[in-house]
């Protein structure tokens, strides 16, 4: 039976510094690395024990997935990345201060940009000194892929070949997959298997370090009919505190 594990990552130094990170490679605090190695002792406790791993290029979902699998034992299981599962790329907000940000455009337009399925922020400018672009890890990606920003309706367009390409044939293959990636990423791909609407998936938080877990039939959809925050190893209370306080911080990671 097809598993599929979804982690996002634990809380990065630009979470607690409340900037806009997007795809600029912020390190996890160490109240992150704590809840990546929790998330690993969560799903020893519950036998969930990944095959095979996929992760963005962003050292905070990389370094979640390391912290998690050494916590059960399981480094040495094969590890893939990609940049379609980076997070969504927040245009020319990246490295903005999030109050600030409000105070100078207004709260609306900024809720706008963060919550909205399909108005992106402005794109980044090439004077932002946190534009991530040139970083040689993605040398890879073809000019005309490499976005400038994003909202979540493109998050999906660019996570769906990925997971049709990569993901699904390991899981077509029975193995248990751990995708170790970021929070609009993992919306993006929870829209997908649960054909969320695009009015409810801007509702939807997914919590830092909380391991989600999906059993999936031979077409990989779900087996059970069953609402997000009960498929998480922990309990749906725990799980809705979690995902609350996240909402509060303003969804980016």
């Amino acid at each position: 039976m097809p598993r599929l594990v979804l982690l996002r990552h634990g809380e990065s130094e630009w979470n607690q510094q409340n900037l806009f990170t997007g795809w600029w490679d912020a390190a996890l605090t160490p109240l992150g690395e704590s809840q990546a190695t929790a998330a690993g002792h969560l799903m020893a406790d519950h036998d969930v024990r990944a095959d095979i791993v996929h992760t963005s290029l962003q050292t905070r979902a990389i370094r979640t997935v390391e912290l998690a699998l050494f916590a059960q034992g399981r480094s040495w299981i094969p590890v893939r990345r990609h940049w379609r599962l980076n997070e969504r790329h927040y245009g020319d907000l990246t490295g903005r201060n999030k109050a600030e940000t409000a105070a100078r455009y207004g709260a609306d337009q900024v809720k706008v940009w963060r919550r909205s399925y399909d108005v992106p922020p402005p794109p980044i400018e090439p004077d932002n000194a946190f534009n991530p672009n040139h970083d040689e890890r993605y040398a890879q990606v073809p000019t005309d892929e490499l976005p400038l920003t994003e909202c979540l309706a493109d998050v999906v367009a660019r996570l769906l070949p990925y997971w049709e390409d990569a993901i699904a044939p390991d899981l077509r293959a029975g193995r248990t997959v751990l995708i170790g990636a970021h929070g609009n990423s993992l919306r993006a791909l929870v829209k997908h298997l649960d054909a969320i609407s695009e009015a409810d998936i801007v509702e939807l938080n997914i919590p830092t370090g909380e391991p989600l877990v999906y059993d999936l039939d031979d077409d990989l959809r779900p087996l059970a009919d069953t609402a997000v925050e009960e498929r998480y190893l922990r309990g749906p209370e725990e799980i809705r505190a979690a995902a609350d306080a996240v909402a509060r911080q303003a969804e980016d990671g």
